[in-house]
């Protein structure tokens, strides 16, 4: 199974950048920032369909699982994680051929904040969504970060790695 990380966070080189890192040297996984993307919010009126959402999802669609990572911003997913989740609807409006093409796909979700509290509730959009969009969740995993974001702790490496290993199991 071949991965893709999708990092929606306002730090392109910060905690949460640390932990898609690791991941994405332990899967071989593709990578992208959201925060180096053009996309804009959702319109009922699919105006902005020349932004790079669509580069994104089609890239996306190349490969078997998408990782979405984010930190935790007052208890849920980034605002520019959840302005991407709002535009998936183009794919089911506008782009629907190409919103297809997710489904029978996986989905897992990571999230990464200062301290090792997981927020109750936090991995339901994802999981809810890869039902809706017909994906299959693969699963989830809190991480944290200091904030000198050079190193993990070890006990979060070997989640990291337990995670890793659930994921490369679900698929062979």
């Amino acid at each position: 199974m071949n991965f893709i990380i999708i990092q929606g966070s306002a730090r392109s080189d910060g905690n949460t950048n640390l932990i898609a890192r690791i991941l994405q040297e332990k899967l071989n996984a593709g990578f992208i920032d959201l925060k180096t993307k053009n996309i804009n919010g959702y319109e009922y009126g699919h105006e902005n369909m020349d932004d790079d959402f669509m580069s994104v999802i089609r890239e996306i669609i190349k490969y078997d699982a998408v990782i979405f990572i984010t930190p935790v911003y007052w208890y849920a997913m980034s605002g520019l994680m959840k302005n991407f989740f709002d535009r998936i609807t183009d794919c089911l409006k506008v782009e629907k051929e190409t919103g297809r093409k997710l489904r029978g796909k996986y989905l897992a979700a990571v999230s990464c904040s200062g301290d090792p509290d997981e927020t109750e509730g936090f991995f339901v959009p994802f999981h809810n969504s890869a039902g809706y969009l017909g994906m299959h969740y693969l699963g989830d995993m809190h991480t944290w970060a200091d904030d000198d974001n050079t190193e993990v702790e070890p006990v979060v490496l070997e989640r990291i790695n337990a995670f890793v290993k659930q994921l490369k199991k679900e698929r062979g």
